[in-house]
């Protein structure tokens, strides 16, 4: 409460205050001593009467005399402050009470021993009667306080008068010592307040004395003098401070908006958008009147316009600096900033080159030319104009030259990334196309390894076969034809296997390559497969409807028809399995729409289809969406006959919207003259007896078959080493072999080892390999030597006829 009021009152307050308390203080005291002194004065005169009345009624007591003791207690009548007395018996009973009339019940039940009690409104005293030391009763006086009350009250009204003259003579005498003591400190806040206002450190401050307040004046005094000094001095100081700091706000404010500039560039991963995000920002935030950046081309030591601001493009069409316009380069300021320098040019006007006298015609007085160099080489310009002549400042000139160098870093970091994404996307295909090869390679590795069984199996039912259609002339015409077909998927799967090995390998194009008719084919394709889209699905209730668009006069194409056909089956089963609830299956062929175009074969369904990432990956190896019905080979070998015919695959498949695989086969310049396949009828040989020797006992049984039918004796081995027993002793026995037809791939003793054997034997006995790597062998140029021909299995009758034939046949001397 005092620290607001003004000093004069405050010393006021602290004389009444220390007055009051001191009073209070003294007050309390005597009041207090007053108040003991009187309690103690009760008791005393009460216990006394208690003592006096004990005396006088312990005869009462001892005769039991209740009205002597009644009138002992009468006496009390004198004393008007006497509420109530009793005596009691020693039993605590209430023998005799004053007055008489008190009932009994108002006097305490049990009476306490010897003493006093104060209570709120009266005090208690008690008081034994003895008789020969032996205790009687107790007499009990109750009094009233009013004595005490009243003393109270006029305490209180003493201290009050005393109190009240008191601080009336404190006040009177603060008031005639105050200004003594409270002038000298006003004045000073009467000068400290001037000068707060007035900023005028000249005022002085008047002095009262030459006590502690005068010190401090004069003290106060110097303080002024030296700080109105130190402000003459600080004025000056303040003027030059201002400048520094508006050029380190304007310095500030650059580098805050170099730094945005770098960060949005930064985020940026193209030349265009670099170059824009700087010209929009210098056209805003520096600002420019007119702001282009040109690539340098040291080859024409030229510049070209890459980017122009938007609020410069007016400007830009009257100078004719649009984008991909050029600037010559004259010795100019340009020369020199193509050299790796800042050229800064207060007033074109006053330059008499082309290039600032263009920019001066229209209305542009300072340019700044920055150089954007990388690595020492300079590649580009960053042009900035104002209207205003020598309207750049040197921080500004500092700033755009920090900028290009941002700039320069940030567009090469753009070059860099573009070159490696476009290095990493052709990293990316060649790894995906080595992953594919790979995977080809290891594919045609393992299929190596059955070839041979695959091979063996079906030899016999090729053989079977052909032999049915060429002595059975009796057969029925429908089974006539399902022998053909038969024969055409065994052909078809011979193919397959034979392939199987060079899956990963690049075909030459003219190897087995034929002229092929498209329309034709689908319809052979949909014979082979109308197991699979009709009678398979309706065996479940599904129904598949058969769809063909074949285009007339659709012109051959060159390749190995048994391929294009397995591969074209491949994709009729793929797109059954993809309608598992039944749909359209059509196969389409399109003609070339001009010269040069190429035939065009599709098979669609309209059935679940696939995402993006199978779609992208159905042509690996091994992989499938079909679990354990799938081996993932099926697409790889559509993939790997494209591959070998030099075509296309494309692929157009969305979920929910079925799948069309089109194949695009080159058209040949020439159309090929169709390729009839029937050559001279081998020659007619006469009984030969012939060894053959081989590990599948099937397959002997079927060449022995078809040979002997021809006439031929047929001797079969079942091993290398048997066979070349059997050999050796028929020809020691003088019953020699015509030729030998033997396996390759044999336990123990393989079938190079036998034609080894049967030339060191006879050099002069032909020796025939049939063997289920025979095109590999052949194309390989890896015949085993010793051996005269080399037939493929399965094999065809016509091929080991002309094998005989050539090896049968006189040799011309």
């Amino acid at each position: 409460m005092l620290r607001n009021l003004p000093i004069r009152r405050k010393l006021m307050a602290v004389n009444l205050l220390i007055s009051g308390v001191v009073l209070v203080l003294a007050c309390a005291a005597f009041i207090t001593y007053e108040v003991v002194t009187l309690r103690k004065g009760m008791v005393q005169g009460y216990t006394t009467r208690a003592s006096i009345i004990a005396a006088n009624s312990s005869a009462a007591l001892a005769f039991a005399n209740e009205a002597d003791a009644t009138d002992v207690l009468s006496a009390l009548k004198t004393d008007p402050r006497i509420v109530k007395a009793c005596i009691y018996d020693k039993d605590g009973h209430v023998f005799a009470k004053y007055p008489a009339n008190a009932a009994d019940d108002s006097f305490p039940k049990s009476p306490a021993g010897e003493g006093y009690h104060y209570e709120p409104s009266y005090l208690s005293v008690y008081y034994p009667v003895i008789q020969n030391d032996r205790t009687l009763g107790i007499v009990y006086v109750q009094s009233d306080l009013t004595a005490l009350t009243d003393r109270y009250y006029a305490y209180g009204w003493l201290s009050a008068l005393i109190m009240a003259g008191s601080i009336i003579i404190a006040s009177i005498l603060s008031v005639l010592l105050r200004k003594q003591i409270a002038r000298p400190i006003l004045t000073l806040a009467e000068t400290a307040g001037a000068i707060t206002q007035k900023s005028d450190f000249s005022l002085r401050a008047t002095k009262y004395g030459n006590d502690e307040l005068g010190l401090l004046t004069d003290a106060f005094n110097k303080l002024l003098g030296s700080i109105e000094e130190r402000d003459k001095a600080l004025r000056g100081e303040i003027v030059e401070r201002k400048g520094a700091e508006d050029k380190a706000q304007a310095q500030l404010a650059r580098l805050e908006l170099l730094h945005r500039i770098t960060r949005a560039t930064g985020e940026r991963q193209d030349l265009q958008s670099i170059f824009q995000v700087v010209i929009r920002t210098l056209e805003e935030q520096l600002p420019v009147d007119f702001c282009c950046i040109c690539l340098y081309d040291q080859a024409t030591n030229s510049l070209t316009v890459t980017g122009v601001g938007v609020r410069s493009q007016a400007l830009a069409m009257e100078l004719a600096l649009t984008k991909q316009s050029h600037v010559e380069i004259d010795q100019n300021g340009l020369s020199r900033c193509v050299n790796g320098h800042l050229v800064y040019e207060p007033d074109v006007q006053k330059i008499n080159f082309r290039f600032p006298q263009r920019l001066a015609r229209g209305g542009l007085r300072a340019l700044v030319a920055s150089p954007l160099l990388v690595e020492s080489q300079v590649f580009g310009v960053l042009i900035s104009a104002r209207r205003a002549a020598d309207s750049f400042s040197s921080g500004e000139c500092e700033f755009l030259r920090q900028l290009s160098e941002h700039v320069a870093l940030a567009a090469h970091q753009a070059q860099l990334y573009e070159a490696l994404q476009k290095a990493y996307n052709d990293l990316r295909q060649t790894q995906q196309a080595v992953m594919q090869q790979e995977r080809l390679k290891a594919l045609g590795q393992m299929a190596s390894g059955i070839a041979h069984d695959i091979n063996n199996a079906i030899s016999p039912v090729a053989l079977y076969t052909e032999s049915l259609l060429e002595k059975e002339p009796q057969l029925s015409p429908r089974a006539r034809d399902y022998l053909t077909t038969i024969q055409r998927a065994i052909d078809d799967v011979a193919q397959t296997v034979a392939r199987m090995r060079e899956f990963y390998r690049q075909r030459e194009p003219q190897l087995m390559s034929r002229p092929v008719q498209l329309n034709p084919l689908i319809q052979q394709v949909m014979d082979l497969s109308r197991a699979r889209w009709s009678d398979m699905p309706q065996q479940r209730g599904v129904f598949i409807k058969p769809a063909t668009d074949l285009a007339p006069e659709l012109p051959a194409i060159m390749g190995m028809e048994s391929e294009i056909r397995e591969a074209l089956v491949n994709l009729v089963f793929n797109a059954v399995d993809a309608m598992p609830e039944g749909g359209t299956l059509t196969l389409r062929t399109k003609a070339p729409a001009s010269a040069g175009q190429p035939v065009l074969v599709e098979v669609s369904d309209t059935g679940v289809g696939m995402d993006e990432d199978t779609r992208r990956r159905c042509l690996e190896p091994f992989f499938t969406t079909k679990g354990e019905r799938g081996t993932g080979l099926g697409l790889a070998m559509v993939y790997g006959m494209v591959r070998r015919h030099g075509a296309e695959i494309e692929i157009e498949s969305a979920p929910g919207k079925g799948t069309t695989m089109r194949l695009s086969f080159t058209v040949p310049a020439t159309q090929p003259a169709a390729d009839s396949k029937v050559g001279p009828t081998p020659t007619v040989l006469l009984r030969q007896r012939i060894l053959v020797v081989d590990d599948d006992p099937l397959l002997i049984k079927s060449l022995r078959d078809t040979l002997e039918t021809d006439g031929h004796q047929i001797v079969a081995a079942g091993a290398g080493q048997e066979g070349i027993d059997v050999f050796r002793k028929a020809h020691e026995g003088g019953e020699p072999f015509a030729v030998v037809i033997t396996d390759l791939g044999m336990p123990y003793v393989d079938g190079r080892q036998v034609a080894s054997e049967v030339k060191r034997i006879s050099p002069t006995t032909p020796v025939i390999m049939l063997t289920g790597w025979g095109q590999r062998l052949v194309a390989e140029d890896d015949v085993p030597p010793h051996v005269d021909q080399v037939l493929n299995k399965p094999p065809k009758l016509r091929d080991l006829r002309e094998a005989l034939a050539k090896c049968l046949q006189p040799k011309k001397t």
